[in-house]
């Protein structure tokens, strides 16, 4: 995955138009994992304090107290959706992942329109493109060992080598070879055989002391495959939620995105912007309900990364995009996605930075620990995690500001 500044294709009639929305979205997804869900969370335990309220962050009958006043409810709502579902269903928080995939995937078509340009007049040499992607995965595939701990070294047995950064370099690396080798048609078949195939896989193929077709956190064939083949240590003792087999459908996430960035770069006179936006939003609309349809037998689940997963998350991802192009690059709004775009254009950097290379809350405490201390004690949190946000979009301005952009 190339982690700059998107680019746009080259089209006939005009010149290189970068989507600014791309950027933006990418940033917007990237927020809530690097302060977004801290400043919430934040948020709603001072209400919870305020009302003495006692439940668990993620029981939605707290919403109900009628003492919350409108606003209070949906801060709580806001950061009761910023959990991963314990097993099945679908929260906002399950989201993140698979919508940073598909941005990925809306990118290619624009990244490698020179390819197909020089593909097209006999001028090209895939091996330069091949290397590349290779050279990118393993480096995600190695900063993801690094973001896990490598270097505490902790022994073999105490290393995770599954990650967040080795799926999205696995993915889209997969999903990057189907786009450059096979045309629309052929790309669709690839999308449904390995949905289709990865539902009889998990369905139909039993699992040692359990049988098949058990979907439970140990008992399915994903889980299985993790404590069988991947090495060093899973994250959740019985399986992996970045493990192997289940990376698998995660190259069906990427490929949503690469259809939405054919879609939208095509140049045909068949669909203006209005037809395009409109296809986008029934197109995300089927997703749903086809994810939702297929998740009465093959439930929605995030860990699993399930087929119905990959149509409802990517339900949502196409919807999320279009309301993005539409605010950013058809009606022009855009100062408001500024931070999103400063954050977009570094996503890999500012995740890398969050998850342990910087200490952004010792850089809070010690900047603003003065201004923190004074506020009440149940607010604190949200007020730490506000000024890491404010020190994560200084940074990321400078980067952008210079031009520098973590390229990978």
């Amino acid at each position: 995955m190339d982690n700059s500044p998107t680019t746009a294709a080259e089209l006939p009639d005009q010149k290189s138009k970068r989507l600014i929305s791309l950027d933006a979205l990418r940033g917007f997804d990237m927020f809530w994992i690097v302060s977004g869900e801290g400043i919430f969370h934040g948020l709603a335990n001072g209400v919870k304090e305020k009302y003495a309220l006692v439940q668990s962050p993620k029981d939605w009958t707290i919403a109900t107290n009628e003492n919350l006043s409108t606003f209070e409810r949906i801060l709580i709502g806001i950061s009761n959706q910023l959990h991963h579902s314990p097993w099945n269903g679908f929260t906002f928080y399950d989201l993140i992942f698979p919508l940073f995939i598909f941005i990925s995937g809306v990118s290619m078509p624009y990244s490698y329109q020179k390819y197909f340009v020089q593909k097209n007049i006999g001028n090209h040499s895939s091996k330069p493109i091949y290397k590349a992607l290779i050279k990118r995965t393993l480096i995600l595939i190695l900063l993801g060992v690094i973001v896990n701990g490598l270097f505490k070294w902790n022994g073999y047995e105490n290393t995770r080598f599954a990650s967040v950064l080795a799926r999205i370099g696995l993915s889209t690396f997969f999903a990057a070879l189907i786009y450059l080798n096979f045309s629309l048609p052929k790309q669709i078949i690839w999308f449904f055989a390995i949905l289709i195939g990865y539902y009889l896989l998990m369905v139909y193929i039993p699992v040692p002391h359990f049988g098949r077709g058990v979907l439970t956190a140990e008992g399915n064939l994903s889980a299985y495959i993790d404590r069988l083949l991947l090495p060093g240590k899973l994250h959740r003792v019985v399986y992996d939620p970045e493990g192997l087999l289940s990376t698998i459908p995660a190259i069906c996430s990427a490929m949503m995105g690469i259809f939405v960035g054919t879609f939208i770069k095509s140049a045909s006179p068949l669909f203006n912007t209005s037809k395009k936006l409109a296809g986008l939003f029934i197109t995300g609309v089927l997703c749903l309900t086809t994810g939702l349809t297929w998740g009465l037998f093959f439930p929605v689940n995030k860990t699993m990364w399930t087929s119905s997963f990959v149509l409802f998350a990517g339900g949502w991802s196409i919807l999320l995009f279009a309301i993005f192009y539409y605010i950013i690059d058809v009606k022009s709004i855009k100062k408001w996605s500024m931070p999103f775009v400063w954050m977009g254009t570094n996503s890999i950097l500012i995740y890398i930075f969050a998850h342990g290379f910087l200490n952004f809350e010792s850089s809070s405490q010690f900047l603003f620990g003065g201004l923190i201390n004074q506020i009440p004690v149940a607010w604190q949190q949200a007020g730490l995690w506000t000024g890491i946000l404010i020190i994560q979009l200084l940074l990321l301005k400078f980067l952008y500001d210079k031009k520098w952009f973590l390229k990978i």
